[in-house]
Parts: C-alpha cells; structure tokens; sequence
C-alpha cells in the first residue's frame, strides 16, 4: 500500500544492492542490468503469477510465513535464497546489503514489515548507483 513510486525505488535500490553483491563474488555488475538480472526482477516483482511476488504480498496482508508456505504448491525460491543468504554458513563480510537484511528479518524474525520500510527509510541518503559501474573491470 505504498504507492507505485515507493515500489519503483524498491525496485531500482534491490537492482543496485543485487548487483554489487555479485561484484563482491566475481561477477560483472552490467550483467545484474539485463535480461537475467534487471528483467527477472521486474518480472518477480511486478508479475502477478510470482510466487515470490505472492509471498510478500501475503506478508504484507499480515498473514504468517508458516501459513503462506502451507498452501503453496510450488517453490518460492527468495525465500530460502534469503535464508541462505543470512544462515550460518553464508559469508558477507563488510557488505551492506539493507533490503536483503529488512525481507530476512520479516520472514525469519518476525519483523513488521512497516517497520522494516522504515528502517529502510531512515538509512542516510547515499549515491543510487555510487562506484558500482565506475570500478567494473
């Protein structure tokens, strides 16, 4: 209930946090802005037949992981890609990743996702795009 600008930003800010995070393990950040990266984001979340899409809007409507997972037949695969992101064996060292950060905290820690925008909302203002194509090799 955001509002499409507020989707827009989302958007384009996971689409820059993705990319860098893939310039940490050895990719190349304009791949992150193809088809691949950019066109499957957009499609995972502006589709109405994504189940990742379908996840966060259940979220959204208050209802619990446990209870969305329940009833799906099919895999989100976000979801345990963030939990494997965050788990025990995974190894970010000094990477921020903020919007990875916020959607684990609301699947696996029971963060409300209010709150979660407005953590994401009170981080200080920074490039949208900062070195990530400038120090691409």
């Amino acid at each position: 209930e955001l509002g499409d600008n507020a989707k827009a930003a989302l958007i384009n800010r996971g689409m820059v946090e993705m990319a860098r995070f893939g310039r940490s393990r050895g990719g190349q950040p304009e791949t992150f802005f193809g088809l691949a990266g950019f066109g499957d984001l957009v499609t995972t979340c502006c589709s109405k037949h994504s189940r990742n899409r379908s996840v966060g809007e259940a979220i959204g409507r208050g209802e619990t992981l446990e209870e969305i997972l329940g009833r799906m037949e099919m895999v989100a695969e976000g979801v345990w890609t963030t939990k494997a992101l965050f788990g025990p064996e995974a190894e970010l060292g000094d990477e921020e990743l903020p919007i990875a950060k916020q959607v684990h905290e609301i699947l696996f820690e029971n963060k409300d996702a209010r709150e979660a925008v407005q953590t994401l909302m009170q981080r200080a203002p920074a490039s949208e795009m900062g070195d990530l194509l400038e120090n691409a090799e």
